[in-house]
């Protein structure tokens, strides 16, 4: 098999579909999936691995909405600077609306809702939250560049430069769990890019030199001290300041941004983002913008990729298929679907009038990783013979079976 064979046999577009994943309507619009009950449930994995994560590690999690008026963004600063990839306004009783490109502005004013004491910083803020971008036609592709995403985002507002750092280290280390997770090797699968701006350049970044050299400075000491190689690129970084990013590679070798942790020095400025002190007296507070898995659909794309479409078992969206080998044996293989069905085990019913052999070849060719057989001895024996990816088979009992399931489902191996 020659390369273009092998990426093209992971290209997630080609796989999204054989697998039934997800569906991009022309009628409903240019990227804009459709996700079906297969790809929901991949999403809905993710997210939920990622909000648990982030709560067990101290984050906040809202929910905040998708459309704000255009002043907020006027005032961000994002409006101005990203006004080309933002959606038209909306005009409502005679106000501008803005379908949003970014959480941050959302969080602010959340922040902003009560004065803050020293004693509760770091607040880390995230969510799972649903941001629109207009890309280019020629931009878009497959769900690694869409025009609408469920970023997991956060912000997390800091009483100093050093509590910043090492919030920023938190979040590295957050990432390095997740790709560990995902089974993703650094150096391998992903790498970290040290973005910087352009100090001439101030129509893109927000005029401020020393803040950005101490800022640039402090990224580059972490990653330095994380011993990982990095690259460093100019003119990448956010307007408001300088970035890590991690880059991945798509099946045909094209590099994009997975994730990004962003240190930031202009919005406590233009949101007057403050704390009370230790002393009593107003002081002004750092702010780190992150996000652990990017966004859903990105992320979605690099994962099948990554795995060839055979997910591991936490995330496939089926976990197990059961055969009955003829029709006599459909009323206790119904009865081992309903009972992995009712535990929350993502389950598939195979009872169309084929051969045995024509059943294994479907199920594996939408690569779910257990094949539960139920024949004569199956029914007798009240078991089942399960048959891993491997091609080991093994003879349970339906509650080892069972435990089985859920035991490998939570050690997300």
């Amino acid at each position: 098999m020659n390369n273009d064979e092998s990426h093209s046999e992971r290209d997630h577009k080609i796989l999204g579909k054989q697998l039934d994943l997800y569906y991009i309507d022309e009628t409903v619009g240019k990227g804009l999936p459709l996700f079906t009950h297969k790809g929901a449930a991949i999403r809905r994995e993710l997210e939920r691995f990622i909000v648990d994560e982030e709560i067990r590690r101290g984050y906040q999690h809202v929910y905040t909405p998708d459309i704000a008026k255009l002043d907020l963004y006027i005032k961000s600063g994002h409006y101005p600077h990203y006004q080309d990839s933002m959606y038209a306004p909306i005009e409502i009783d005679d106000e501008k609306f803005m379908l949003r490109p970014m959480t941050c502005p959302h969080h602010f004013q959340l922040y902003l809702r009560k004065p803050h004491s020293y004693r509760e910083l770091p607040i880390r803020t995230a969510e799972i939250a649903k941001l629109y971008r207009y890309e280019q036609s020629g931009e878009l592709m497959g769900l690694q560049r869409v025009r609408t995403f469920s970023l997991a985002d956060a912000h997390i507002i800091c009483k100093s430069e050093e509590e910043a750092v090492e919030e920023i280290g938190g979040a590295l280390d957050l990432i390095e769990y997740v790709t560990h997770v995902f089974g993703l090797q650094y150096g391998k699968e992903y790498h970290y890019r040290l973005s910087l701006g352009d100090r001439t350049n101030t129509e893109k970044y927000y005029k401020n030199d020393e803040a950005w050299e101490k800022g640039e400075s402090l990224l580059r000491d972490l990653l330095e001290k994380k011993k990982n190689k990095f690259v460093e690129v100019k003119n990448e970084a956010a307007f408001y300041g300088p970035k890590i990013d991690v880059q991945m590679k798509n099946a045909n070798g094209k590099e994009d941004t997975a994730f990004t942790v962003q240190y930031d020095f202009c919005m406590p400025e233009r949101f007057d983002l403050s704390y009370i002190g230790e002393d009593g007296s107003k002081k002004r507070a750092f702010v780190v913008h992150r996000s652990s898995i990017g966004a859903i659909e990105r992320i979605m794309a690099f994962l099948i990729e990554h795995y060839g479409g055979a997910f591991p078992l936490w995330l496939s969206p089926v976990q197990v298929a059961i055969l009955p080998i003829g029709e006599k044996h459909e009323k206790f293989a119904k009865e081992v679907y309903e009972k992995l069905h009712a535990d929350g085990i993502r389950v598939e019913f195979y009872n169309e009038n084929e051969t045995l052999g024509k059943k294994i070849r479907a199920a594996k060719q939408q690569k779910i990783p257990y094949l539960a057989v139920v024949g004569d001895k199956e029914v007798e024996s009240n078991t089942t013979t399960l048959e891993g990816r491997s091609g080991k088979k093994e003879i349970l009992v339906i509650d080892n079976l069972l435990s089985k399931i859920k035991k490998e489902i939570k050690e997300r191996k």
